[in-house]
């Protein structure tokens, strides 16, 4: 593969031709599923193979958590692999050929998310009705982009959330609240009230809502970066993840791209298992889990808290 000229100080995650062999020895290729028996033996692996072929290996009900960050419906070239953009009922159609058994993998108390831009959220939404209950909307806000000089330019999008049972799922408010920065601080016989004073500022801990404006889009001078034109933070990850599974907890993204859903369950204490059909965001996932054995860090998020962006904890 063909290296790319970077500055000093790129923090891109990249792969040396002494790294191949050896990331590509520990994915599991679609040949070697049928060689998997136990539900056990699906956990903490990245399976190298396409997703309509390697779902019937997955067992039924293995996950607590499933997150989806499917091809949205654009023409986007996803190294070599051309997802094509297509009229909303032809989309609705290919959601319909995995999205159904890809619910099947969902535990009956488990919680899903998927994601989605403005221009394919009502086929999500859709798609997603005919399986589940949907339970809320997140719109999150995406600033990297470029501008639009005859449209508005795109900066947001979606993440549906769903149960299989709305009366039985689990939800952690108290582990996804943020630490926003106090701008006008009301004190109540001389002491803070509802908010608390420290060397970097004064801050308080509030409720999240279904808007997050706190989300930094990887780029060049993070680590978390690789050369994935669509990679979601680990952040944002973080938030579904802390909110809707707890530790021990198997998270399945059948879309896994570089790595982030299975890295950040991983760095939160759960088990993982993805699922992605190119040979080298697997193995850009793979040195990322492995990154993760000695680094659990993830930016904007520490001390149990998430940081609102720019407000005070930047060494993470």
């Amino acid at each position: 593969m063909k290296e790319k000229v970077r500055a000093g100080r790129n923090r891109t995650i990249t792969l040396s031709e002494e790294e191949i062999p050896v990331l590509k020895s520990k994915l599991v290729k679609e040949q070697d599923l049928s060689k998997l028996k136990n539900p056990s033996d699906f956990e903490n692996i990245t399976i190298n193979a396409d997703l309509l072929k390697a779902l019937s290996f997955i067992p039924e009900n293995f996950a607590n958590l499933i997150i989806i960050d499917p091809p949205y419906n654009l023409t986007k070239d996803f190294n070599g692999t051309v997802f094509n953009s297509r009229t909303d009922s032809a989309y609705d159609d290919y959601l319909e050929t995995w999205f159904p058994a890809v619910c099947t993998k969902l535990k009956p108390n488990g919680s899903l998310y998927i994601c989605g831009d403005w221009k394919c959220t009502s086929s999500l939404q859709r798609a997603v009705e005919k399986q589940l209950t949907i339970l809320n909307r997140i719109t999150w806000q995406r600033e990297k982009g470029r501008g639009a000089a005859s449209n508005w330019k795109n900066g947001m999008e979606d993440i549906w959330f769903a149960v299989k049972n709305p009366k039985d799922y689990y939800f952690d408010v108290e582990a996804v609240k943020i630490k926003r920065r106090v701008i006008a601080p009301y004190k109540v016989d001389g002491k803070p009230k509802d908010w608390e004073e420290g060397e970097e500022g004064n801050f308080r801990l509030t409720y999240p809502s279904n808007f997050w404006d706190d989300i930094s889009i990887p780029f060049w001078s993070m680590p978390e970066n690789t050369d994935h034109p669509t990679q979601k933070p680990e952040k944002l990850y973080a938030k579904l993840i802390l909110a809707s599974s707890k530790p021990g907890d198997v998270i399945f993204d059948p879309f896994l791209g570089s790595g982030t859903a299975s890295v950040t369950a991983k760095k939160l204490g759960r088990k993982y298992c993805g699922i992605e059909i190119n040979e080298e965001y697997c193995m850009l996932a793979q040195k990322r889990l492995e990154n993760a054995e000695t680094d659990k860090s993830i930016q904007g998020y520490s001390d149990g808290v998430f940081w609102e962006r720019n407000s005070g904890n930047l060494k993470k």
